[in-house]
């Protein structure tokens, strides 16, 4: 079904809506964390850049410790139930031929601290498509959490 409103997720930005929407971004080494309460059609996404907020004063959504627990502090406000919210992860890819023999690059990080929050918020990661080598284009619908992703 063709959502009425459509947007563009830069990286560093996050997104909650009560209305349908889909919402398309896209990834190399940074990871979207897609929420959504398929009973209230509440959603959104994160995108963030770096697992950890180094203490400089930017903005939140650009690290992972900070946007994934404020994008479900935005649902929550909106009117999802946290015992209802359902997660998607994509992202996390090592796409610099420099970087690839290293078992803990920085997608590899950004991956694990999104899995470490939704586990300790009790949200249980439905669908993934994480790390390899290559970019992906992804759509996401905040009203019932069906994505699409297309290898770059």
């Amino acid at each position: 079904m063709p959502r009425r409103i459509n947007v563009y997720l830069h990286p560093g930005q996050m997104i909650a809506f009560q209305e349908s929407a889909a919402v398309t971004t896209i990834l190399g080494s940074c990871v979207a964390v897609c929420l959504c309460d398929p009973e209230s059609g509440v959603g959104g996404m994160n995108h963030f850049l770096l697992p950890f907020d180094n203490g400089e004063g930017q903005a939140a959504a650009r690290f992972g410790d900070r946007a994934v627990p404020e994008l479900i502090a935005r649902l929550l406000a909106l009117g999802a139930a946290a015992g209802r919210l359902q997660a998607k992860l994509f992202g996390g890819a090592c796409v610099l031929e420099a970087f690839r023999d290293r078992e803990n690059h920085l997608g590899s990080q950004n991956v694990r601290v999104a899995r470490q929050i939704l586990a300790a918020a009790a949200i249980p990661i439905v669908g993934a498509d994480v790390e390899g080598r290559r970019g992906r284009k992804l759509v996401f619908h905040t009203d019932d959490g069906a994505a699409w992703v297309k290898p770059l």
